[in-house]
Formats: structure tokens, C-alpha cells, sequence
């Protein structure tokens, strides 16, 4: 598996301290008081939008929404392993963009989410390829991201250009699907054509196809395996009352997930093996949290890019040795633990 996520480290600039934010939130506030204004206006979107995209100590430290709250900080993103054992940081500065011109900085729209949602979808691609070039020997089949990456370019990236053959990114946007004779639900699973509430059975994605393309089968829902007393083999049994096809063992639906790979990222949504499968993703949060918290590199009051990025670089190589150690002294369970593999 490879997950991947982004984060920033808080500098220590004036930007940073509460009241500044708070400043412009309360005049803002009062200004809609005085003015009247509807309902329309928000006054912390508004703030968002007339304060700089950067910090004035240095244009490296960005402004960012965390966590529910404005900072300007240097952003970075990081790939781990399942495991959430680090494998790639990427720091965003000014060289990162001068070596994928394909990055194209827009403007700073009024919704901070809707920023951070496109700041993220751009830094991924560009993050993984070079993540690839460094480790061509490393090729995941499964990856794993939030729903700031749910674009068609991204799947077609993941699922086309790389190693992956699962994606497991939440929809960000609900699913606008149309069957022939058919509805399709938010999952992306066909249902029945007399019942909208009954969703098709899963069976299986290898391919019969002379092309060899990949398809997903679905099966009536009111179909069950049956044994033959006489061939001792099982069959479909198709058991409504009002089949929509004359076949004994039901309809049958083919889906081609190529052909929108939004919708069919490898994987069915909706189902538990997704369910269970997509908490493996919370590592990734968790090791940058252990990053900041117990190798310290947030909270530092300095203003320096060069020394935070080598402060974030030494807690990825900690982690690392940290995994070795363990390992050779078969405590597999203190891999991202470093304090008790000490202890």
C-alpha cells in the first residue's frame, strides 16, 4: 500500500499570533453589522480572502487551514508504506515548483477547504512521480487517500500510468451514474431494474473477454447458488417473482471500469472490504502527528526553511532506524514506537 497526505510546520511569524486573525474577523463583523448584510456574507471567508498568501518574513511560509484553523506555515507532503513507515517528503517551496513547471498556482479563492482541497490534488502527482523515479523498485498495488484527490485526472493517473490497481479515495461529489434499464446507486453498484433499493451482487473482476479488458460482474440480488442432486455441481437459481429476463439464473450486469474510473477505482464502494481496508489510511495522519509531537519539529520559534525541512528529514531517518532496530531484535510491535523500543 502507499498512502500519502499533506501538512505544514507552524512558523514563528506575526501572522501566526491569534489576534491577527481575530482582528480582521471582528472588523469584518462589525462591517456587516453596519452595512446590514444578509446571511450570504462570511465574515471568516471574507478574512480569509484579504489576508496574503504568504507570510512577509519569507514567501516559503504559506498561509494555510489546519485542523480547522488559519496558519501560515511551510507546507510539505509525505508517502508511507501501510505500515505508516515513512518512504518519500516532498517539501512545496519554491524549488519543488521550478521543477514541475506543470503546477500551475491559481489564485486564492474565498473557501479555505476548497484551497487546500486543489493545493492537495495538484501536489500529488507530481509528488508520486518523483517518489517513483527515486524507488523504481517499489511498486504498490493499493493506494490510499482523502477525498481531495477525487478527480478524474488523478484516477486516471493512479489507475493508467502507474503500478496501482486499487484506489481508495472517498467521493467528494456524489456519483452521476445512468444504466440502460437500470439505476446505479451512490456506491456505484447497479441495482435491480424493478427495485432501486435492492443492489446487484458482487461476483468477482477477472475478465472472459477476448480483449482482455477488465470487468466487474453483478448478479440479481434474489439469485442463490443451489446444489444439483444429480450433477452434484451448484448453479445460479434466480428466485423472483417477476424475473427481467428469461435466463433460470437471473439478470446479469457488466460493468467496465475503464470507462469511468471515478466510479470503479478497482475496488466497489460501500462494501466492507472498503470500509475495512480504508482505516489503514488514519497511519499516515498518525505518523506525521508523531513527527511533530514527539521528534518536536512543530512548536519551534524559528523562521529559518532550511533548518525546519532538515528537522522533518532527521524525524523521517529516526523512524526509520527506529524500524531497523526493531526489527533485528524481533520487537515488530515498537516499530513506530520509539520510546518503549528504548525503554
Amino acid at each position: 500500500m502507499t498512502l500519502f497526505d499533506t501538512s505544514g510546520i507552524e512558523a514563528w511569524v506575526t501572522e501566526n499570533n491569534p489576534k491577527y486573525a481575530n482582528r480582521i474577523i471582528k472588523q469584518l463583523k462589525s462591517f456587516k453589522k453596519a452595512n446590514g448584510l444578509d446571511g450570504s456574507f462570511d465574515p471568516y471567508k471574507a478574512a480569509y480572502g484579504s489576508m496574503p498568501s504568504h507570510a512577509a518574513a519569507s514567501s516559503a511560509i504559506q498561509q494555510m487551514y489546519i485542523n480547522g484553523h488559519f496558519c501560515y506555515a511551510f507546507k510539505s507532503g509525505i508517502v508511507t508504506n501501510g505500515l505508516g513507515i515513512v518512504r518519500h517528503i516532498s517539501f512545496y517551496n519554491k524549488d519543488f515548483l521550478e521543477s514541475h513547471p506543470e503546477i500551475i498556482v491559481g489564485k486564492k479563492s474565498d473557501s479555505p477547504d476548497e484551497d487546500k482541497s486543489l493545493a492537495d490534488s495538484k501536489a500529488l502527482v507530481p509528488t508520486l512521480k518523483d517518489f517513483f523515479r527515486k524507488h523504481p523498485l517499489i511498486n504498490p498495488k493499493t493506494f490510499l487517500g482523502d477525498a481531495a484527490f477525487d478527480s478524474i485526472e488523478i484516477y486516471k493517473y493512479l489507475l493508467m500510468g502507474t503500478s496501482f490497481e486499487k484506489a481508495y479515495i472517498p467521493l467528494k461529489n456524489k456519483l452521476r451514474l445512468k444504466g440502460i434499464d437500470y439505476t446505479v446507486n451512490d456506491d456505484g453498484i447497479p441495482c435491480c431494474p424493478h427495485d432501486a433499493s435492492l443492489p446487484m451482487k458482487r461476483e468477482g473482476s477477472r475478465s472472459h473477454l477476448r480483449c482482455g479488458l477488465p470487468t466487474m460482474k453483478f448478479a440479481c440480488p434474489k439469485m442463490k447458488w443451489e446444489r444439483d442432486s444429480l450433477t452434484k455441481k451448484t448453479k445460479r437459481v434466480c428466485h423472483c417473482d417477476t424475473p427481467c429476463t428469461a435466463s433460470s439464473c437471473g439478470r446479469m450486469i457488466y460493468i467496465y471500469p475503464e470507462q469511468n474510473l471515478r466510479a470503479y477505482p478497482g475496488t466497489i464502494r460501500g462494501t466492507q472490504e472498503w470500509d475495512s481496508i480504508y482505516k489503514v489510511r488514519v497511519n499516515v495522519e498518525k505518523s506525521i502527528n508523531h513527527f511533530k509531537d514527539s521528534f518536536c519539529v512543530a512548536g519551534r520559534k524559528t523562521q529559518n526553511e532550511k533548518t525546519l525541512h532538515a528537522g522533518l528529514l532527521l524525524a523521517g531517518i529516526t523512524q526509520l532506524i527506529t524500524v531497523m532496530v526493531a526489527d533485528k531484535l524481533h520487537m515488530h510491535q515498537y516499530i513506530r514506537s520509539l520510546k518503549p523500543l528504548i525503554a
